[in-house]
């Protein structure tokens, strides 16, 4: 049934799958920092310097590396070039009038997202070269994350006792590598852009597809002591022994005036930009040049409707914005590093967190920008009805969010192409919560309106064969569709299982809501949820079959982990019901509601009892009630609700559901069993493990390590003072992930012990920030107790 479908999605449609489980994006052990901001797109250079992963148009990957997008450094002395190299390891059968071939021993990188480090050591020269790479990521920015820019500050390290020129050459194809190269029509033209005071130069590219064209440019500043010039047009399918020659002989480029004639169909176009500059005998001499992208209106695949994106509130949308684009980049640099060294240093100065936790905590944000990431605006015109649906009244805040942060949504991963894939988003939330908050109170609100909205057209489910609507009212979607059609406007692109009958996915709603009340204070938010919660939460009950309080599994796969069959009352979603729960019976006091308050508190005691009853074993909570071989399995994930709990501060005192000394029995069974006793303790947690100590192998999943939920466990053991297992658990999935199996910047959803690997740059691994929130609640109930402790001793001497 998946084949057949899948034929007719790409052979006829030719249109890309939601899921290919024909054609898996091939491991390549080469990414390092992807650039730009969030929802305009990504261009991704390798760790050796190469531009090598695009993704312009929304949430579509091309995996090209585009040879002659490089730079080139060009040393001279007393008026003569002494040294000219492309600062790459390629040694490529085009541009062959081009100096390959720079010898990689020479060369360091290092990233921390959303910035990166490359030392060229030039041999022979005494020269030392450091390209510093920016993205304008920044934290509670929602004007300058969004930008569709790059920078790069070239210092210059000059340790001859006689001054160098020095000359960095900036080239770039016109396009991605891809056939639209090719297509004809494209041009280039040099451009000056100048405001307050400083000048920008460069050159635009323009690309002329009839679907979502765009336009690249790169550029350098122009500031005392350093010249600028181009190479307007050359063909980087030849010798390039024109712009080669051409910097050889002066260290400059000619810059001709006007622009290029457009392209003929089969050909390709390049451009270059150089900046130079003199540095002194033993002293530093600083190049900054610019790459920026310019795709302000945007199709999906449907082609319905024309989206703006985030950045055309600041920038023109006309297709004209680049030169500005590339002046405010190169002039607000400085001040974007300073604000990220502001977000960073705290955590790269506490010398109690370990150094593979620092940089699994900013690279992993990577996800948040290369994730197939859209930002886009409510268009002016929008009214309630467009945007609410027939039945979204009541949710007061939903226009003036959207209308002020606009539409967010990134992808389940790069290879499973759904946007806001909610059970996933679930555990990724917390980095958007905790780092740009009015994208998770916006996306949420989006999910809020397809909850109390229906699609009742019938589909069929290509697991099991079944028949259903694509999705019901008060039900939380699976997602909100796919870059290949009309996003929020057709949601559930998922069409494996009917996830209607999904448990987690209502609770996981709910848990969100409080969670992002707890940590913004936003009362407005929370009293438009409400209704929208208990809605979701009275569709929930229909799975208590029995009235014991606690939801049951269905017999088949019906939540996150949807290849692991679970039968009746589970550990899992019956943990994460009874925090919902709580969770209502928390907003239901805050918000005055005590009738839904007495509601909720009888079923939660009804339900912790029978949680208790029919899955506590002594050591840990069983994975399900059902009596089957693998009833008994501990599962890692088992904690989920308590987790969601601690992070709120709801696990102790009245609000505690599940017993203390029992949770950390069960994360101290998962740490021996899961983690210690799986892979000699280096790999994580292994999703399912038998209490005799192998892998449950019931399922493709539960044989699995999901690194985001490990580092969501992770998180648990910190909230439940096992800091030093936590730390361990998570190193495990750091290790194999960034060291040994190569997947900078790719961090999939899964391996197994024997390095298979499953879909490559997903979205879960982003809960890693609930770490980072587990240990800041720790460091602020410690700093809270301090004082505390003090003045008993000074009654006390």
């Amino acid at each position: 049934r998946y084949f057949l479908w899948w034929y007719k999605k790409t052979r006829l449609e030719k249109k890309y799958p939601f899921i290919d489980l024909f054609s898996a994006v091939p491991l390549q052990q080469i990414y390092g920092c992807p650039l730009g901001g969030i929802g305009g797109g990504t261009i991704t250079r390798g760790w050796r310097g190469e531009f090598c992963r695009w993704q312009l148009n929304p949430g579509i990957y091309h995996y090209e590396t585009v040879i002659a997008d490089q730079f080139t450094v060009c040393l001279r002395r007393k008026g003569l070039t002494v040294y000219q190299q492309v600062l790459s390891v390629e040694r490529p059968s085009t541009l062959q009038g081009w100096n390959w071939g720079y010898c990689g021993h020479y060369a360091f990188y290092h990233a921390l997202y959303p910035r990166a480090w490359t030392v060229y050591e030039l041999p022979g020269q005494n020269v030392v070269l450091t390209c510093r790479q920016v993205s304008p990521v920044i934290p509670h920015d929602y004007q300058d994350s969004s930008l569709p820019v790059g920078v790069f500050i070239w210092e210059v390290e000059n340790g001859n006792d006689e001054d160098v020129e020095v000359s960095i050459m900036f080239s770039l194809q016109n396009g991605m590598g891809t056939k639209e190269d090719k297509r004809g029509g494209h041009w280039n033209e040099p451009f000056a852009f100048e405001k307050e005071g400083t000048r920008v130069a460069g050159v635009v590219l323009h690309h002329c597809t009839p679907v979502n064209p765009f336009s690249l440019a790169i550029s350098a500043r122009e500031k005392a002591g350093t010249r600028v010039s181009h190479f307007t047009a050359f063909d980087p399918t030849g010798s390039g022994k024109e712009v080669w020659q051409d910097l050889l002989q002066d260290g400059q480029l000619d810059s001709p005036a006007g622009e290029s004639t457009p392209t003929e169909k089969g050909e390709v176009v390049a451009a270059a930009v150089c900046a130079s500059c003199t540095v002194p005998a033993r002293g530093h001499g600083t190049l900054e040049l610019a790459l920026a992208w310019d795709m302000p209106r945007v199709h999906f695949g449907s082609k319905e409707k024309l989206h703006l994106r985030r950045y055309t509130r600041y920038f023109s949308s006309e297709g004209d914005a680049a030169p500005a684009l590339s002046h405010h980049a190169l002039t607000h640099c400085e001040e974007w590093e300073k604000k990220i060294d502001a977000w960073q240093k705290p955590i790269l100065e506490n010398s109690q967190l370990p150094p593979w936790y620092k940089s699994a905590l900013f690279n992993e944000l990577y996800f948040l920008t290369d994730g197939g990431t859209i930002w886009v605006e409510l268009p002016p015109d929008c009214c309630e009805e467009d945007v609410q649906g027939p039945a979204g009244a009541g949710l007061s805040q939903l226009l003036p969010v959207l209308r002020e942060y606009g539409r967010f949504a990134y992808l389940e991963g790069q290879e499973y192409r759904m946007y806001n894939t909610y059970d996933v988003h679930f555990y990724a939330s917390f980095a958007l919560i905790m780092l740009w908050p009015k994208l998770q109170i916006s996306l949420q609100y989006d999910i809020a309106v397809t909850v109390v909205n229906e699609d009742v057209q019938l589909r069929q489910y290509l697991m099991g064969g079944q028949t259903a609507q694509v999705k019901l009212k008060n039900v939380v979607p699976h997602d909100i569709g796919e870059p290949d059609d009309e996003p929020w406007q057709r949601v559930n692109a998922y069409l494996m299982h009917d996830t209607a009958s999904w448990k987690d996915l209502n609770l996981k709603f709910v848990l969100q809501v409080y969670r992002d009340y707890y940590l913004t204070h936003d009362s407005l938010y929370l009293r438009d949820m409400w209704p929208v919660c208990q809605a979701v939460m009275e569709s929930e009950l229909q799975f208590d079959k029995d009235d014991d309080g606690l939801i049951e599994n269905g017999g088949f796969a019906d939540q996150t982990y949807d290849a692991w069959v679970v039968t009746g009352a589970s550990a899992y979603c019956g943990g994460l019901w009874l925090a919902a729960v709580c969770m209502m019976c928390k907003m239901a006091d805050v918000l005055g509601d005590h009738e839904t308050m007495q509601k909720y508190s009888a079923i939660l005691q009804k339900g912790k009892e029978s949680f208790e009853r029919l899955l506590w074993n002594g050591k840990y909570y069983n994975y399900d009630c059902s009596g089957s071989v693998t009833s008994s399995s501990i599962m890692s994930d088992q904690c989920a609700g308590q987790w969601f709990l601690g992070a709120c501060g709801l696990d102790q005192g009245q609000f505690e559901v599940f017993p203390k000394s029992h949770v950390v029995s069960a994360l101290k069974t998962v740490f021996e069993k899961n983690v210690m006793g799986f892979a000699g303790g280096t790999m994580g947690a292994v999703n399912g493990m038998t209490p005799h100590g192998a892998p449950d192998t019931s399922s493709v999943q539960s044989k699995e390590v999901w690194i985001g939920v490990v580092y969501a466990l992770a998180a648990t053991m910190i909230q439940e003072g096992l800091v030093e297992e936590g730390f361990r658990t998570a190193e495990g999935c750091y290790r194999t992930v960034w060291e040994k199996l190569g997947m900078a910047f790719q961090t999939p959803e899964a391996y197994c012990e024997k390095k298979v690997f499953r879909s490559l740059a997903y979205m879960r691994p982003l809960s890693i920030w609930s770490m980072q929130l587990a240990l800041e609640n720790r460091a602020g109930r410690a700093a809270a107790a301090a004082p505390t402790a003090a003045h008993a001793n000074s009654l006390h001497p």
